[in-house]
């Protein structure tokens, strides 16, 4: 595909993944809108690509509206839809703990704000035959996330609506990706923008982002930047009992070495 002079909207873009996405896109000569919940972070990192910020709340249809409305006014049309935007809070108690608010946010946040932006952004990719939808879901959309039972079943929910795009849509010219990293080193997992102190296994922002532009040329749907999390979720799919056991052992493990699940706790004993 071609990068140089395209356009794109990369979500969740103050920082962490969708930052390194912002810039990387940038340094192939991509016009960037950045959008964040944070207009500190948007407007910095906007800044810092020569791009176009716009912050708001995703789980909000008007406000995903607002931002294709922004990238369309800009740019003339709109190549590109990074949608990287996510949280993860953990679970005090196990799946059943947590309110059906959280649920209901890690919803609309993990797969609706993809599916309007999309919505509205396809008719015109349709119409060129040619366009890209990525969907930054997570490992835990393959595999699961132990303590945050929302965050696994809607990322899961995220690689299904990515699928569905692909086999809809491949045909028509469009391009669907889903990158699926394990751990990152991000604020969600409680570490700066240039971490030194990260456990094996544990990559930079800017790893996921090369993984997801060299995805994106070789042309592939799954984007795993780990590439170890493609081997579990095939043993997952080739004995999932076991798999499962293995978890629940894994779990016992984790129990027994720290007092959360939260994934800034969680990282540091797998």
């Amino acid at each position: 595909m071609q990068f140089d002079g395209a356009s794109a909207i990369v979500t969740g873009a103050g920082q962490g993944i969708g930052a390194a996405l912002a810039r990387a896109l940038a340094a192939e000569g991509v016009n960037v809108l950045v959008s964040d919940l944070s207009q500190e972070s948007t407007h910095r990192v906007a800044e810092e690509i020569d791009g176009v910020p716009h912050h708001g709340d995703l789980c909000n249809p008007s406000v995903i509206a607002a931002m294709v409305d922004l990238a369309n006014d800009r740019f003339g049309k709109v190549d590109m839809l990074m949608s990287n935007a996510g949280f993860a809070l953990g679970e005090p108690d196990g799946p059943t703990s947590r309110m059906d608010a959280h649920w209901h946010t890690s919803w609309e946040l993990h797969v609706m704000a993809h599916l309007r932006a999309s919505r509205l952004l396809l008719p015109q990719m349709l119409a060129r035959r040619a366009g890209v939808l990525v969907n930054v879901a997570s490992a835990a959309g393959v595999l699961s996330q132990i303590g945050d039972a929302a965050y696994s079943a809607t990322k899961h929910a995220a690689v299904s609506l990515a699928q569905s795009l692909a086999i809809e849509h491949g045909r028509d010219g469009i391009q669907v990706s889903v990158v699926c990293p394990l751990y990152v080193a991000t604020p969600l997992l409680g570490y700066d923008e240039d971490p030194s102190d990260r456990p094996a296994g544990v990559i930079s922002p800017q790893d996921v982002a090369k993984a997801t532009l060299d995805g994106l040329k070789a042309g592939r749907f799954m984007i795993f930047p780990h590439p170890e999390a493609q081997k579990f979720f095939a043993q997952r799919a080739a004995d999932t009992d076991r798999w499962v056991a293995g978890m629940q052992r894994l779990r016992e493990r984790v129990s027994e070495q720290t007092d959360g699940t939260d994934p800034a706790s969680l990282h540091r004993f797998i």
